[in-house]
């Protein structure tokens, strides 16, 4: 079993930074396959951003936040961090985390994770 912890929500302002970070622990913390996603209120949960594999190559990024947001892992820590700047009022989500193992062009889909995080909150302020 592989537990996700989330930390590092807040409450900003329009054009701040923030970094999120979620630790991984238990008997897979070598999951390859690591990922963001976030949900407003009243929306879908939607895919942010992710990491197909432990070497951290070929990042996935969504339209909405590619060129903002930029996903990085610590394999030494277990750890999956997302650094998001120009922070946006259509930022504002729980932003959890998710682990599993999955084909490279599949990391959107949140059907094939197996583990996920509590979430964090996450609120843009005008």
């Amino acid at each position: 079993q592989v537990k996700l912890v989330e930390s590092g929500g807040e409450f900003v302002q329009t054009g701040d930074s923030l970094t999120l970070s979620c630790a991984a622990s238990g008997r897979a913390v070598k999951v390859p396959t690591m990922a963001w996603f976030r949900q407003a209120p009243g929306k879908e949960r939607e895919f942010v951003a992710g990491l197909p594999n432990l070497s951290s190559t070929q990042a996935t990024y969504s339209d909405a936040v590619e060129d903002r947001f930029t996903v990085s892992r610590d394999n030494a820590k277990n750890t999956l961090y997302l650094q998001m700047n120009d922070l946006k009022p259509d930022d504002t989500a729980v932003y959890y985390c998710a682990a599993g193992r999955l084909p490279l062009q599949t990391l959107h889909y949140s059907n094939l994770y197996d583990y996920w995080g509590q979430g964090t909150q996450v609120t843009v302020s005008s």
